[in-house]
């Protein structure tokens, strides 16, 4: 009888062990020591460098003009982004005159 119940008892503070320890809570103790702060000094940045500007390429007759293109055009997933966002928007565009359509058409009067 003593051994169940102290089986029990043991029991019960395991499980409370459990819960307590589940819950998360830290206690801690400081101890305030007043010490000044100092700031770090400001950063101090770099004037830019000047603008070069160079003459325009020589125009070669005969020869079609070369287009620059900056970037490239290896940014396929933004482009497939894009292209979903405007796939999406005008779904958006179709849905809403479709039912615009269906309430003008069936007497739909917001009741």
């Amino acid at each position: 009888m003593n051994t169940r119940i102290v089986a029990v008892a043991f029991g019960l503070a395991a499980l409370a062990a459990s819960t307590a320890a589940s819950a998360h809570v830290d206690i801690g103790v400081g101890l305030g020591i007043p010490v000044g702060v100092y700031a770090p000094a400001e950063p101090v940045y770099a004037p830019p460098p000047p603008v070069v500007y160079a003459p325009p390429p020589p125009v070669v007759y005969g020869e079609p003009p070369v287009a620059v293109v900056y970037g490239g055009d290896d940014d396929w997933r933004a482009r497939e982004w894009q292209e979903r966002r405007e796939w999406r928007e005008r779904e958006l565009r179709r849905h809403e005159w479709r039912e615009h359509e269906w309430r003008e058409h069936h007497d739909w009067r917001g009741y």
